[in-house]
């Protein structure tokens, strides 16, 4: 399972922010065929007017973006109401292992910290251009904190024209991971970090889209 935030994006043009679709269910079936990956099921959730404020684990009062600080709640949304609703009405494996979060952007903001916060739901993490900049990079505050690595895969990236700004903390946030404990493998299956720098990327719909391939052969990799 692999809970992705902002779902509109995902497999429609038509919903899709600026009509640019990730084709996340066309890359994963053709993975899948393959057996590139484990077959998974994605659960597209769409993104609300409060996703600012659902999406960040803390509130900001910097310049910028202000507000937010709801993460919690919204992540208790996902695993008290939306995970038991999923793992009813399909054939799931429910366990941490093999239940996944990510998203892009604020979404992969969401998902870094839902890794850090319950490692007891979601063993895998799909952090796509994260907010790392959220409240003066509140998310590297939140993972230097941790005492050790915890027992969740992690995929990490950001595009080399998203600013060198966000590529710079990003790079500072992979740095903390390894530090903590986290390992990078060329085999997939023994590595449980993975840290990515999309050439020519952009912080957009087609970027995320055109590397969601080595994401899901990183966090859900054939065994």
């Amino acid at each position: 399972m692999l809970y992705m935030q902002d779902g509109q994006n995902l497999f429609d043009p038509e919903t899709s922010f600026a009509g640019a679709a990730w084709q996340a269910d066309e890359t994963a079936q053709g993975l899948i065929l393959k057996k590139k990956i484990q077959p998974l099921i994605i659960v597209a959730i769409d993104n609300t007017p409060d996703r600012l404020d659902e999406y960040t684990p803390v509130r900001s009062r910097g310049r910028g973006a202000q507000g937010g600080g709801r993460a919690d709640e919204y992540g208790r949304f996902l695993i008290e109401e939306l995970k038991p609703f999923i793992d009813t009405g399909y054939r799931t494996m429910p366990q941490r292992e093999f239940t996944g979060v990510g998203g892009s952007s604020l979404g992969g903001l969401f998902a870094l910290h839902m890794g850090f916060v319950r490692p007891d739901i979601f063993g895998r993490v799909a952090a796509i251009s994260p907010s790392v900049w959220w409240a003066n990079g509140y998310i590297l505050r939140e993972a230097s904190a941790l005492p050790e690595r915890l027992p969740v895969r992690i995929w990490l990236d950001m595009g080399k024209r998203e600013g060198r700004y966000f590529l710079a903390q990003t790079r500072q946030l992979q740095d903390i991971l390894r530090s903590k404990g986290w390992q990078k493998n060329r085999r997939a299956a023994l590595a449980d970090f993975r840290y990515f720098e999309a050439p020519k990327a952009r912080h957009d719909e087609f970027s995320w889209g055109a590397r969601f391939d080595k994401v899901l052969k990183f966090l859900y990799p054939k065994m």
